[in-house]
């Protein structure tokens, strides 16, 4: 019986272990292959290089989930309008790319997780661009076979909203505002890390959500509409008050939306299936998990969030007031944590001293009275101006996005060409 228990495995663990095989199996497929290259190369000297150097992509796009398809079709539109070939490699299987019927974009679905590093580790391209941080901090690896990896900002909040070291290692942050610059280069000087190429070319993401908002008509018989959108963790409104909030919200009468983060579906299932569960027979609540939050930003008239940076996609999409909790969030683990201003205290960055100008606070202890406080937060010129401002900061270039982007991606291979064929004529 006990060598028994020893041979047993749990579901967990087991579908861990597969997924580590997996992973493993994948990146030995891949170092095999980069293996028998070089070989190749070794004994076939020129011809193998040729046949190596004819495998390389100018352009090479990595998606690396559903939610950011918005982010990276304003690019492939560009570099389609420019009939100039892009690669676009996906983690999402069923990517809207696939469907898109586009020309000169050529999509690959490259799997999840180790299987999708796998493969990214061993790229061989002039420009990769990606909006997942971590290279060459976690699994995903710069391959000395790329020139140059740009990291395209996906959100108009600050840029050191990263896990920590997130963004260090890239040669160049495509920025959605100028305003992102600063905190960046504090940290380049503060590590010793090389100054990266930083290029503010707008927002890919707000332009395409403005272009479908504008095409979703109007709401018949519309009902006052509160959207709640939380972010997700022990610090976000939704696990932090749960009941509190929404107990008294939906005894409002109003139509109330609750909009979770999609990390909140992973990593805080359990509270969503209990709360989902205590309020469905309740007739004016409405969960929604769209891949595209523009329709429930559309329907809403008021939205309360905590630190999430949908705010700022209503704020700058819909202009209407935003209400916020303030939430005790804990920044060591982002690289917010490591700027400080120059009397040596930690910096408070742009998007929670920009959320006191733009947002209304909604304390804890206003719970109870939410329908009077709502009632009374009224709009006016002050906020508006505040959102004003902050849009033009976080949003520039509106709707040149996706040009800028693939424009910066063409100018830059041709620029690594250029000065490839100088060191090589310097060489002779």
């Amino acid at each position: 019986m006990l060598f028994n228990n020893f041979l047993y495995i749990d579901p967990g663990t087991g579908s861990m272990l597969f997924s580590v095989f997996i992973g493993a199996a994948a990146t030995l497929f891949f170092l095999a292959r980069a293996a028998f290259l070089k070989i190749q190369l070794l004994f076939a000297g020129k011809k193998a290089g040729e046949a190596i150097k004819a495998g390389r992509k100018k352009y090479v796009i990595y998606n690396e989930g559903k939610q950011y398809w918005n982010v990276f079709k304003p690019v492939l539109d560009a570099f389609e309008k420019k009939q100039t070939p892009v690669t676009y490699l996906t983690s999402y299987s069923e990517d809207p790319v696939f469907e898109a019927g586009y020309s000169f974009v050529k999509a690959e679905y490259i799997g999840e997780g180790n299987k999708a590093f796998a493969r990214l580790n061993l790229l061989s391209a002039d420009v990769v661009l990606m909006t997942t941080p971590g290279l060459d901090v976690y699994q995903m690896k710069r391959s000395k076979n790329v020139k140059h990896y740009a990291h395209l900002r996906h959100g108009s909040g600050d840029a050191t909203m990263y896990r920590l070291f997130g963004i260090d290692y890239f040669d160049s942050v495509l920025l959605t505002g100028d305003y992102q610059k600063e905190d960046i280069r504090y940290l380049e000087k503060e590590r010793g890390i090389k100054e990266k190429e930083l290029v503010t070319v707008g927002c890919t993401y707000l332009d395409e959500l403005k272009r479908k908002m504008e095409e979703i008509p109007s709401e018949e018989n519309h009902k006052f509409t509160v959207l709640l959108c939380p972010s997700w963790g022990p610090s976000a409104i939704l696990s932090k008050y749960g009941e509190k909030l929404l107990d008294p919200l939906l005894a409002t009468g109003w139509h109330v939306i609750v909009r979770p983060h999609p990390q909140s579906k992973k990593s805080e299932a359990e509270m969503l299936e209990r709360l989902q569960k205590k309020y469905e027979d309740a007739d004016n609540i409405e969960w929604n998990f769209d891949r595209d939050n523009i329709y429930a930003l559309k329907r809403a008239d008021i939205m309360i969030s905590d630190f999430s940076s949908v705010i700022y996609d209503y704020t700058f999409l819909c202009d209407k007031p935003v209400m916020y909790v303030n939430a005790d969030l804990d920044l060591r683990i982002y690289d917010a944590s490591e700027v400080y201003t120059e009397d040596g205290t930690q910096k408070r960055i742009w998007q929670f001293t920009t959320l006191e100008k733009i947002g209304i606070e909604l304390k804890e202890e206003q719970f109870s009275d939410i329908k009077n406080v709502i009632q009374n937060a009224s709009d006016s010129p002050v906020l508006a101006k505040a959102r004003a401002e902050a849009k033009a900061q976080a949003w520039m270039h509106i709707g040149e996005a996706g040009e800028r982007t693939a424009q910066f991606m063409i100018d830059k291979s041709d620029e690594l060409e250029k000065l490839s064929s100088e060191k090589k004529k310097e060489a002779e």
